[in-house]
């Protein structure tokens, strides 16, 4: 009996180990909550994929905006994003202004203890993202 036992939390051990950690996924939609140190504008939407082919895209509250990415690792870079040129409220406006400002200064990304995604500029407080509901 104890050798069945010990074999079962040996199992169970060994299952708790093989737990995977979050990853940052390709082909899925991440939800901006935070840019830096500010909130987004209540009912504002602003969104990242990364795609398998090396671009990044979503929506930047106002307009679409696009570009490529580079990911080595936990390393992340974008390069400088361009957009549709919808004009919108000014506050949406200078949120996106922000939000596109901060994709290209991203150098690496994590999750948080809460399993939030964060991108991560040199210098500063992450963008912070939860996966968007599918």
């Amino acid at each position: 009996m104890k050798a069945l036992s010990a074999a079962g939390l040996t199992a169970l051990a060994l299952t708790g180990c093989a737990s995977s950690t979050a990853q940052l996924q390709t082909e899925r939609s991440y939800q901006v909550e935070w840019i830096g140190e500010r909130p987004l504008i209540d009912r504002s939407h602003l969104t990242i994929t990364l795609g398998e082919d090396g671009r990044a895209y979503g929506n930047a509250g106002c307009n679409h905006w696009f570009t490529s990415y580079q990911l080595d690792g936990n390393k992340l870079s974008f390069a400088a994003p361009g957009s549709t040129r919808k004009l919108c409220a000014p506050a949406l406006m200078e949120q996106e202004t922000r939000f596109l400002q901060s994709l290209s200064q991203v150098v690496r990304w994590d999750f948080s203890a809460t399993e939030q995604l964060q991108l991560w500029p040199e210098q500063g407080k992450p963008l912070r993202l939860w996966p968007e509901n599918r």
